[in-house]
């Protein structure tokens, strides 16, 4: 699932650290979810979209399989 956290973190100036402080995951985690390695849980990504103050689909961006 590709997402927009790296570009959302540079408009607030966080760094992956304190976005993961904020969401209470390791920083690693982050990492993993911003280069599409690992898919968050739905409230990892409700917590991920809340410290952007955007919805879940304005952060990650659900492609549909086979189309």
């Amino acid at each position: 699932m590709k997402n927009k956290i790296r570009e959302l973190r540079n408009l607030k100036k966080i760094t992956q650290e304190e976005l993961s402080k904020q969401v209470g995951v390791s920083r690693q985690s982050i990492i993993a979810i911003e280069s599409g390695k690992f898919n968050p849980s739905i409230e990892l990504a409700y917590n991920i979209s809340k410290v952007f103050n955007c919805t879940i689909e304005e952060v990650f961006l659900f492609e549909e399989e086979g189309m």
